[in-house]
C-alpha cells in the first residue's frame, strides 16, 4: 500500500500555506516506510509528476473556502468519475503550473494515474490575500488536528 501526502499552498499568502506547513511538520515525524510526504506548493504539475509513481492512496492537504470559521477542518472525498470530454479537459488544464487540486485530479484521471482513494484534508483560512509568511492563530492551531486526522486516514488505509 503506497500512500502520498501532498501539501498544497503558497507560503507567502498567509493561511494559504496551510497544506505546505502540515507537510513540513509531517516530514519531521516518523511515518511508515510506505508513506511519502511532499510539498507541491502551487504547482499542479508537481503533484501530477508525483502521482505518476502510482499510489494507492493520496491525501491532499490544502486551504479551502468552506462555510466554517477560520481553522475549521474538512475531510473531503472528491468525486473521481470523469465528467469532461477531451475538449473540455483541455480547456480546464490550460495552465497546470497554478492548478488547484481539482484540476490536478482531472488530469490524473485522464492519464490513468488517479489513486484508488483520494482524500482532501482542508482548512478554512482567515487570510490568503496578504503577502505574509505567517498563518493566523486559528489556522496555525489546526495543523496538529490535521496531522491527527491524516494519521487516522493512514491507519485505516493500512488496516
Amino acid at each position: 500500500m503506497k500512500i502520498l501526502i501532498a501539501g498544497v499552498g503558497n507560503l507567502i499568502r498567509g493561511d494559504d500555506g496551510f497544506g505546505v506547513r502540515v507537510a513540513q511538520r509531517l516530514q519531521q515525524i516518523p511515518l511508515a516506510g510506505n508513506v511519502r510526504v511532499v510539498e507541491v506548493g502551487i504547482s499542479g504539475m508537481s503533484l501530477v509528476h508525483e502521482l505518476m509513481d502510482r499510489y494507492d492512496v493520496c491525501i491532499i492537504v490544502d486551504a479551502y473556502q468552506g462555510q466554517g470559521t477560520p481553522g475549521t477542518l474538512y475531510l473531503l472525498r472528491p468525486d473521481l468519475t470523469p465528467k469532461l470530454s477531451t475538449e473540455e479537459l483541455h480547456e480546464h488544464l490550460v495552465d497546470m503550473h497554478y492548478a488547484e487540486p481539482s484540476r490536478v485530479l482531472l488530469l490524473a484521471g485522464a492519464l490513468g494515474i488517479t489513486p484508488a482513494k483520494v482524500y482532501v484534508v482542508a482548512c478554512q483560512p482567515a487570510q490568503v490575500e496578504e503577502l505574509i509568511e505567517t498563518m493566523t492563530p486559528a489556522v496555525e492551531r489546526a495543523v496538529d488536528e490535521a496531522i491527527a486526522m491524516i494519521e487516522k486516514i493512514i491507519a485505516e488505509a493500512e488496516a
